[in-house]
Order: structure tokens, then C-alpha cells, then sequence
């Protein structure tokens, strides 16, 4: 059984949590830098990235969770944890972990009340189910960074080494195919 650690001081975290474990991961929710010994991957959920940046920090988690991505940990960052990962924030020169060589721009497809739902191709997955809320965009990708798929001609998901990011949130999609990808990852 594979161990997910998955970042659960704020946002979408449960969501993930109830996919993993139906698909036979055992998950460790990551609130403490004690959780995050014996993992085979990691969560990044949706959610508030600042909060969550800053949280990481507070608690003594940021360097190490930052250590375990460069290291070559699987991780599964959707909207929120896409920011977290990106090298470049547009309009922002925060960074976070900046493990991923793109750049994003926060709440690029509208507010809260703007957000939808579409189908799109996801390479190797076939038509995939995107649900978008307060979603940030990617605006540029470097050349080792694989494209898996896109919406209006921007990527929406993209891997880069073990790292699999995403614009949307697939927990909260009754398909359960990118979540397998992740797995299949570890």
C-alpha cells in the first residue's frame, strides 16, 4: 500500500483524501513537519496558496516538503498547489517552492462565481473532466516541461519529472483517471 502525504492545513485536501484511499492509498494528512517521513507521494490541494506558503513556513514544513519535491517525490498539485510549485508567479515576485519551470497567473479564469466545468483531451487519458474555480492559468511553460493538456490553447496540465500539475481540480470530478496517473507516478 502506497503512503500519500497529503498538505492539509487549508483547502480541498479531503477531496483527494477520499479518491486516494478508495483507490488503496493510505494517506497521511501533512499538518505537522513530523508527517512527512515515509512517503510515496504527495498532495498539493486547491486552495489559498498564500495562506498555504505561509503556513508551511510557520510550522518548520516548508524546506523540508520543498527538500522531498527536489529529491524526486511524486506530487499531485492541482490549482492552489500548481502556484505553490510554479518558478514564477506573474505580477508577483513571491515565489514558493519554484520547483516547476513555469509561469502562472493567479485567478486567471475568474472569480469564485465564475467558475465551470469543461471536457478536454488529457494526453494518455483520453477526454478528462476539468472543473475550474478561481483557477490560475499558465502562461508559459519551458521545453522540459510536457504539456498533457490544454483549454482555449493554454496548458492546464503539464509534468515536469515527477512533478504532475494541474490548473483544475480533479477531486471534485467523479473520474478518478488522473488520480490513477498519479499513482501509477509512485
Amino acid at each position: 500500500m502506497k503512503n500519500i502525504g497529503i498538505l492539509s492545513l487549508q483547502g480541498a485536501f479531503i477531496e483527494h483524501k477520499k479518491i486516494l484511499t478508495e483507490l488503496g492509498c493510505n494517506c497521511i494528512e501533512l499538518r505537522q513537519k513530523k508527517d512527512l517521513s515515509n512517503l510515496d507521494g504527495i498532495v498539493l490541494p486547491g486552495g489559498e496558496s498564500t495562506v498555504q506558503g505561509k503556513l508551511l513556513k510557520d510550522l518548520g514544513m516548508f524546506q523540508p516538503l520543498k527538500d522531498l519535491i527536489q529529491e524526486g517525490i511524486p506530487v499531485l498539485a492541482t490549482c492552489a498547489g500548481l502556484i505553490l510549485l510554479a518558478r514564477h508567479i506573474q505580477d508577483d515576485s513571491t515565489t514558493h517552492f519554484a520547483t516547476l519551470p513555469v509561469t502562472v497567473k493567479r485567478n486567471a479564469y475568474g472569480r469564485q462565481t465564475g467558475s465551470f466545468k469543461t471536457i478536454q483531451d488529457f494526453k494518455n487519458l483520453g477526454s478528462t473532466e476539468m472543473t475550474f474555480i478561481r483557477a490560475p492559468s499558465i502562461e508559459e511553460v519551458q521545453d522540459q516541461v510536457a504539456i498533457l493538456a490544454s483549454y482555449n490553447n493554454k496548458p492546464v496540465a503539464v509534468q515536469y519529472k515527477k512533478q504532475l500539475a494541474l490548473a483544475f481540480h480533479p477531486e471534485l470530478d467523479a473520474d478518478k483517471k488522473i488520480h490513477r496517473y498519479f499513482i501509477d507516478m509512485l
